[in-house]
């Protein structure tokens, strides 16, 4: 495990307790922990993208603002619904925040999730194309999203407004290199392997839509192998990255245990559900002592393969208590993995 990053999924509102009360609390906060953690030598600033939720729901503005307060700390998504997009005006927004970033935004997109709203996609004027399911109209605007960052051109030049340029024009900005910093986040071994072939890097999901009847992390470990060996075959001239995302809860003072002892008791083992009609594999949390929690990371499979580790967060806890639990796992669990802080 080479990265440790925080994912947060930007819950906000009013209940007993939040700390996050507000769209703009949330926000703001937001700012704060990658602040917080990239001076504790965490690697990654993540956010979860979800529409009609009380959480974050257009990163970009989040991430520039991130991008401009920091200077080493990866910004991110995990993920962005690609039902949702406009493909061009996303290349423009990813393109721009890279570039106040100096090159440090890793962007992870998919088909979606299950959502509140029941046709959010088609409110926002995307609708899958005759004979298209909504995961086809997410892979197709996603191919045009990967053409757009590339530079290819994608509108037809009008010589008269164009200096005399003919053929087709590349949206701008461009930002180089952003191209090998997407991530596809696959919940299943079969895509994985598809946005290996595509050059993709692999956010493996906090759950897979399979069960063949092996622990999470090692169904998740096998994904991962099966991501890497069709990366290799496919001959891609860049290096592949690989996360997983873990619920890491260490129990170190009476705050800790007045939140956590409960999961820790009640969510310590895999559990296996139905999610869009599809029985699905859900990993445990890591709820209890550091030191055992640093055990049980350093014998999880799917950690062990992957080369970078998302911390799920408590956002609504409030920034202090998260850049403290970040700070316990940078110090007490994560070095037992493998990691060191600081890289970049």
């Amino acid at each position: 495990m080479q990265r440790i990053g925080f994912l947060s999924f930007g819950h906000w509102g009013p209940g007993q307790g939040s700390r996050t009360r507000t769209a703009g609390e949330a926000l703001l906060q937001g700012i704060e922990l990658a602040v917080a953690a990239e001076e504790l030598g965490i690697n990654g600033a993540f956010f979860r993208v979800h529409h009609f939720a009380r959480q974050q729901a257009s990163p970009f503005p989040l991430l520039a603002a991130i991008a401009a307060r920091t200077s080493r700390i990866e910004m991110g998504t995990g993920v962005i619904d690609m039902r949702y997009e406009n493909p061009l005006y996303m290349a423009e927004e990813a393109a721009a925040t890279d570039l106040i970033s100096g090159g440090r935004l890793q962007l992870g997109i998919s088909r979606g999730s299950p959502e509140p709203a029941r046709n959010g996609a088609a409110a926002f004027g995307h609708v899958p194309g005759p004979g298209e399911t909504d995961a086809d109209m997410a892979r197709r605007h996603t191919e045009l999203f990967r053409q757009a960052v590339s530079g290819a051109g994608v509108a037809e030049a009008d010589p008269r407004y164009a200096g005399g340029t003919r053929g087709l024009l590349p949206v701008q900005p461009q930002a180089p290199g952003l191209q090998e910093r997407i991530w596809w986040g696959a919940g299943s071994r079969k895509t994985a392997v598809w946005a290996a072939s595509l050059g993709m890097n692999l956010m493996s999901s906090t759950l897979l839509t399979e069960d063949t009847g092996v622990p999470f992390d090692q169904l998740q470990a096998e994904q991962i192998q099966l991501f890497r060996d069709a990366w290799a075959a496919a001959g891609h001239s860049h290096q592949p990255r690989v996360s997983v995302s873990r619920s890491i809860l260490p129990i170190v003072d009476d705050e800790d245990n007045r939140y956590f002892a409960g999961s820790a008791l009640r969510d310590s083992r895999d559990q296996v559900g139905v999610i869009d009609g599809l029985t699905a594999r859900f990993g445990k949390t890591y709820a209890g002592s550091p030191d055992i929690l640093a055990e049980q990371l350093a014998a999880d499979a799917a950690v062990q393969a992957a080369d970078t580790l998302l911390v799920t967060v408590p956002n609504q806890l409030g920034v202090d208590f998260n850049a403290k639990m970040l700070g316990n796992i940078a110090r007490y669990i994560a070095p037992a993995a493998g990691w060191s802080p600081g890289r970049s």
